[in-house]
């Protein structure tokens, strides 16, 4: 397995780039690339020219992250002006805007057959759950706050959530937090299962493997890429080779390998059977904010896509096989 550069884009915003997501491949067309931005606006790309197809308005803050729903035919952006805002792809209409005060919105990503929204709810401590059909708010998973702080406890008002992931079978939600805690949740019961440790910085980032659901992988600011079992609550194993925070990490469709994306600049591949960095990529020049595997599907499509998104305002597209 190895990437290859394909295209990258300077400029592609006009400010640093914080979100990546690829819309599925609907019948009428392939898959597209969505990119978020500090300069307030979502591009949409297409997937192998990364030729820009439209470039989205309707935040009056930064773009902090963008999900795509299963379906290819609309999509969110989660925005530092704390509004979710829902989209159609391909024309640009606004379905419907979320707002859950005093949450913030920051990482998010729509259950694997489309019915719910999860959004990560920062200093709220909580993930919203909409519902896709009516957008309305159908659930709030808390995340629980630390027992009787002591006065020096920081750690109680660091309960704040970054990042979320559902399992493939829609049946298990992730969030990550500010503290390095990861919460479980069954989501059909609202109910917290457990805590895994194994980080003590901000869990940034957030992905299940797509071939085995209990295999959940984390990335965060203490350099390390964690593999949990999270049914199990065990650690499975940690991955280190970054010099610097974690801030993205996703699963290759077909799970033999995870990408990374980081502060020290650097996009990196891992081979899960040797639990290591095979490859590091370093065309970026600043921090590399998201990385994201094109899902399979698409008429004619056998190549494997990754993107990735940087602080230095660019959008690179690379070959994995």
């Amino acid at each position: 397995m190895k990437l290859a550069g394909l295209k990258s884009i300077e400029n592609a915003h006009e400010d640093s780039v914080w979100a990546a997501t690829w819309v599925p491949a609907t019948e009428e067309r392939p898959a597209f690339l969505l990119t978020g931005s500090l300069d307030e606006t979502v591009k949409v790309w297409r997937a192998d020219e990364l030729d820009l197809v439209r470039t989205n308005t309707g935040h009056s803050l930064g773009v902090a992250a963008v999900a795509a729903h299963p379906s290819g035919i609309i999509a969110a952006s989660s925005s530092l002006d704390s509004f979710v805002r829902v989209f159609d792809v391909d024309t640009n209409a606004t379905i419907a805007v979320l707002e859950a005060p005093p949450s913030e919105v920051w990482g998010m990503q729509f259950e694997p057959k489309g019915t719910i929204l999860a959004v990560a709810g920062g200093s709220s401590a909580s993930v919203k759950l909409w519902d896709t059909a009516s957008w309305r708010l159908i659930s709030t998973l808390s995340i629980p706050r630390p027992e009787a702080p002591k006065p020096s406890d920081k750690t109680s008002s660091k309960k704040f959530v970054l990042s979320v992931a559902w399992s493939p079978n829609g049946k298990r939600l992730a969030c990550g937090s500010m503290d390095g805690t990861i919460c479980v949740f069954d989501v059909d019961r609202s109910k917290l299962l457990h805590q895994l440790e194994g980080h003590n910085m901000p869990v940034r980032s957030l992905v299940f493997s797509p071939v085995d659901p209990r295999v959940l992988f984390s990335g965060s600011d203490d350099g390390h890429v964690n593999m949990h079992d999270a049914e199990g609550k065990t650690l499975v194993g940690s991955m280190s080779g970054h010099t610097s925070w974690v801030l993205s990490v996703d699963a290759s469709p077909d799970g033999g390998a995870i990408a990374t994306g980081s502060s020290d600049r650097t996009v990196r591949l891992w081979d899960l059977k040797m639990r290591a960095a095979i490859q590091t990529m370093s065309n970026h020049n600043d921090q590399v904010w998201s990385v994201a595997f094109r899902p399979p599907g698409g008429t004619g499509v056998r190549a494997g896509r990754l993107a990735s998104v940087s602080d230095d305002k660019s959008v690179s597209l690379y070959d994995y096989s």
